[in-house]
């Protein structure tokens, strides 16, 4: 990023393509003091991008740790036999009724913010303490969806306890990340005793196809404050993409392996007569993965390669934020009708644990909803809540449901509330129909002709609910609607088999155009005059956007841009550049519409070599050769002094905005 005086551009040096130099942000834009000038060696047309095979680290197991909304879960396996998943040992505590290979994602912190336990022993524990002594408790659940939906993510966002506190979620984060990194270790001593810790362990962390490259940057950097791993063995950890990792497990699946929802027979919600599924699929074979979980659906569609058996994405990640929590605020939203928002917003801040228990209530009759059942379903109402509303209102719960404009939930005998079938179903429905909306859209694009298949997995694909209206909807397209036994953790298998094979998705696509700004020479007529620059008499065009990849280009796992840079000033210790991203594939500018700035490319320089006039050297004698990967599931970078042949320290950091 260059400077010059009165346009706020500093410093235009010239290397030996003197046209074009990176240059700032956008008036408005945020500023940094570090900000340091480089001059460009690159020509204007990019090189062929270079495809390089990724380096595999030495390790002997991946352990996988599937970071979810409503609840999380590890697994691993070795690299003496990689499809030998094995999934963590049971949990402590637990619902009746639900398998215990996972554990709710909730983090209970001590009064002084000291970690205290995680998962169903936070829950419970939480749950039994006196309401008064809880207000202290720092308790948090569903938390990650905040990653997603935060618009200006930065280290220091804070996440809101149930009782209100805040503290940084990267120390929330990092909290949940250590419990499982502990857990996991114990458990591979107790199976492996004489397997060392140090550099023997793949770490791989999942995260939604859909999330944005800060979310995975600030995913990493609390994996790196749990002490995962650390920023020197940065390759020890994978970010898995969740609807990849499904689709790497769900590509080995036979037929004894899936339920086929157009088999099921009509009105009884229960398995008819299998109808044949391929027990394999074969070159070429194109397939949609919807990933259903708790906060976001999120899409992918892969094709087949042979011999290697590895997938291609064939459309860029799509999806929104229409996961099961969705069905849970729609509960909240209906009790609000019926109670008051006001009071249901104070019950939630000096009864949290309350809360709690009635949020558990209603998750276990919600598993049991489905298209065919018949009778309503009770739901019960904790004491405090029943004692609160009294004192609150002046009257009892059964005179605000007689009261209340909601006729389809009732107070039963028992003291709880009796809530119709249809009215349970009505709750699933906001969320359920943008889910088949994002998959419908998707089907229409062009790059999607020819899926005859659709893998519906994560948490919230185990509903008979949602099964029933996927296939409903879908099942007319012909498209086959199929569902892995072991729906819920599919996400979590497929992760260990990514750890133990990266390169299985060979081809992924870009979300987003990427680029940085540069000057180049003003040519009237085509660039438009409030862009030009003079400068020691010659005219420069401002604020170009050079693109480095395109939106919905295919790129290879390895496949490199190459830029070479030099320092613009003599002793130049550090190099920035700013990195813009836009939906458009053809923008010109960095000023136009939808183009942000998205992260700054860093390159940190040693001193030049070569004794005291090294220093006064002209620019153009050191070139940095930068490599950038838009192929993996994060943005990579590496850079090369070219004169010494030694590798810079290059990093993008995107949570800097």
């Amino acid at each position: 990023m260059l400077a010059v005086p009165e346009m706020g551009l500093q410093g235009l040096y010239s290397g030996s393509s003197p046209e074009r130099s990176p240059v700032p942000s956008p008036p408005g834009s945020p500023r940094t003091q570090e900000s340091c000038g480089i001059a460009p060696l690159t020509p204007s047309q990019s090189p062929k991008p270079e495809a390089r095979a990724p380096q595999q680290a030495p390790f002997s197991v991946v352990v996988a740790i599937d970071f979810g909304t409503t609840s999380s879960g590890y697994a691993f396996s070795f690299a003496s036999d990689p499809e030998a998943i094995h999934m963590m040992r049971k949990w402590e505590g637990g619902d009746p009724g639900v398998a215990h290979q996972k554990t709710p994602t909730c983090l209970l912190l001590t009064p002084e913010g000291a970690f205290h336990s995680f998962g169903y022993t936070a829950r419970d524990y939480y749950h039994d303490l006196d309401p008064e002594e809880a207000r202290d408790w720092l308790y948090f659940e569903k938390f990650k969806m905040k990653i997603h939906s935060a618009t200006d993510l930065t280290l220091k966002t804070q996440l809101e306890a149930v009782n209100g506190k805040k503290m940084p979620a990267l120390e929330v984060f990092a909290h949940a990340l250590r419990f499982f990194k502990e857990h996991a270790l114990q458990e591979l001593r107790d199976q492996c005793p004489s397997l060392p810790e140090k550099d023997t362990v793949r770490w791989v962390l999942t995260v939604p196809a859909i999330w944005k490259q800060p979310a995975k940057q600030f995913m990493r950097e609390a994996a790196y404050l749990a002490g995962l791993v650390s920023r020197e063995d940065a390759e020890q950890l994978l970010i898995a993409l969740e609807p990849e990792a499904a689709s790497v497990y769900c590509r080995k699946l036979r037929l004894h392996q899936l339920v086929d929802l157009s088999s099921r027979a009509p009105g009884s919600g229960r398995l008819g007569e299998r109808r044949s599924i391929d027990s394999s699929f074969r070159q070429g074979d194109r397939y949609v993965v919807a990933d259903c979980g708790g906060g976001t659906v999120d899409l992918t569609v892969h094709q087949l390669e042979q011999p290697h058996g590895t997938l291609k994405e064939l459309y860029k990640a799509s999806g929104g934020p229409c996961g099961a929590v969705g069905v849970d605020l729609a509960f909240e939203q209906l009790l609000g009708r019926i109670f008051g928002e006001d009071f249901i917003a104070t019950f939630k801040r000096q009864r949290p644990a309350a809360w709690v228990d009635l949020t558990i209530a209603f998750e276990a009759r919600k598993r049991t909803a489905g298209p065919h059942r018949a009778g309503a379903l009770n739901i019960s109402l904790p004491f405090s809540f029943i004692d609160f509303y009294r004192k609150q209102r002046g009257h009892n719960v059964e005179t605000a449901l007689r009261r209340s404009s909601v006729n389809f939930v009732k107070w039963s005998s028992q003291g709880m509330l009796r809530m119709s079938c249809e009215a349970m179903n009505d709750l699933f429905q906001p969320t359920v129909s943008g889910i088949i909306q994002h998959i419908e859209a998707l089907l229409e694009r062009p790059e999607v002709q020819g899926v005859k298949l659709l893998f519906l997995v994560g948490g919230f694909a185990e509903s008979a609910v949602l099964q029933h209206a996927v296939q409903a909807a879908l099942g007319a397209r012909g498209l086959r609607v199929v569902v892995p036994h072991d729906v819920g953790l599919t996400i979590l298998k497929g992760a260990v088999l990514f750890g133990q094979a990266p390169g299985v998705v060979r081809v992924r696509r870009s979300p987003l155009t990427y680029g940085v700004g540069v000057l180049n020479r003003f040519v009237a007529g085509r660039h438009p005059p409030d862009k030009l620059l003079v400068r020691d008499g010659r005219r420069w065009c401002t604020d170009v956007f050079e693109r480095f990849v395109a939106a919905e280009q295919s790129v290879a796992l390895g496949e490199e841009v190459l830029r070479s840079y030099c320092p613009a000033r003599p002793g130049q210790r550090r190099v920035l550049i700013n990195l813009y991203c836009c939906a458009a594939e053809d923008a010109r500018f960095i000023t136009d519409p939808g183009v942000r700035k998205c992260g700054a490319l860093s390159l940190e320089l040693e001193p030049a070599e070569g004794g005291p006039h090294a220093a006064d050297a002209p620019p153009s004698r050191r070139e940095i050769r930068t490599a950038m990967q838009f192929g993996d599931t994060e943005i990579k970078v590496t850079a090369v002094d070219v004169s010494t042949n030694r590798s810079v320290r290059a990093a993008i950091d995107f949570l800097s905005n």
